[in-house]
């Protein structure tokens, strides 16, 4: 196979992922406004949810692939920190006010994770521990954001746009047809990032930490970038606190419940403390309401140091 093929197959899924995220975020602030709920929890449950991430993690924990498995979580987990967030936020830098007990929970989310981590594999009960954690999370997540003002006054322009009536069916159909098209753009941009990488060879702690995590979520930057350049920086940092949900408790625990995996040593002391301390440092921004350009190039930087880090372990 030509490397023009997936090339093709990547660049045509960037730009069928990018018309249809503008799609899904019209959608979602429609829903949020008919559901009477912050378009913060819309886009933290519906965007952050990933079908394919799930698929590549359980199918690679059936086949035996653990350091691929596990790289949906830990390696996805640290790719959506540093470089969807950090890439999005030198495009569009974030302003959003989160209560700061979610960006408490949001700190805590990868340093529980770790539950699955101990005994050397990932147990089921742990498994199920995490899916009542990630239940609870999403609850709260809810509770937390009712009557909170995440946009601020400057923001007054936008919430009067979104509040104007529209008939209930728009938003819905406008959701459900961004998560399918924006699906199968993913699609695309997976097979065509696997398709490029396909020709190189790759250690397999590489391939499942760095390699197909990033080719699984690479439309994540788009999910950041363009509901930021919209203004909806509350709905750009609902699909981060999502989708790190969904990542490190929903869908290691499912992994864990469904076929538990042997964890490699690379994990628990690179890949799971890594993730830890770019969680922490993005945190850490978000406390004070905003996320810089200057910001933003430190994550990627971070993720730079990951990526070496893992050269080096391999080498």
């Amino acid at each position: 196979m030509t490397a023009a093929l997936p090339i093709g197959a990547f660049v045509l899924g960037v730009l069928i992922v990018i018309w249809s995220t503008e799609r899904l975020l019209e959608g979602m602030v429609g829903l949020a406004g008919l559901l009477h709920i912050a378009p913060f929890v819309i886009a933290g449950v519906f965007s952050g949810l990933e079908a394919e991430n799930i698929a590549v993690g359980v199918v690679a924990a059936r086949d035996g692939h653990s350091e691929i498995a596990l790289g949906t979580v830990f390696g996805g987990g640290t790719f959506v920190i540093c470089v969807a967030l950090g890439l999005g936020a030198v495009l569009f830098p974030l302003k959003v006010t989160l209560p700061q007990r979610i960006l408490l929970l949001l700190a805590a989310a990868p340093v529980f994770a770790g539950v699955a981590l101990i005994g050397g594999t990932t147990s089921r009960t742990a498994g199920v521990v995490l899916l009542a954690a990630f239940a609870a999370s999403i609850w709260y997540l809810v509770r937390a954001s009712k009557n909170h003002d995440f946009l601020g006054d400057e923001a007054d322009e936008i919430r009067q746009e979104t509040a104007k009536p529209t008939h209930w069916s728009k938003p819905i159909v406008l959701t459900v047809f961004g998560l399918v098209v924006i699906t199968l753009g993913a699609e695309l941009v997976n097979y065509g990032a696997n398709g490029i990488i396909g020709h190189f060879a790759f250690p397999a702690a590489l391939m499942g930490m760095i390699i197909t995590p990033a080719a699984i979520e690479a439309e994540e930057v788009i999910r950041q970038a363009v509901p930021a350049k919209q203004g909806r920086h509350d709905v750009a940092a609902g699909n981060l606190v999502g989708t790190l949900f969904y990542f490190l408790l929903f869908n290691l625990g499912l992994i864990a419940v469904a076929v538990p995996v042997p964890v490699p040593h690379r994990v628990l002391t690179l890949d799971w403390p890594f993730l830890i301390a770019a969680t922490w440092l993005a945190t850490a921004f978000l406390w004070r309401g905003r996320l810089t350009r200057i910001q933003g190039a430190l994550l990627l930087t971070v993720y730079g140091a990951y990526i070496a880090a893992s050269i080096l372990i391999e080498r």
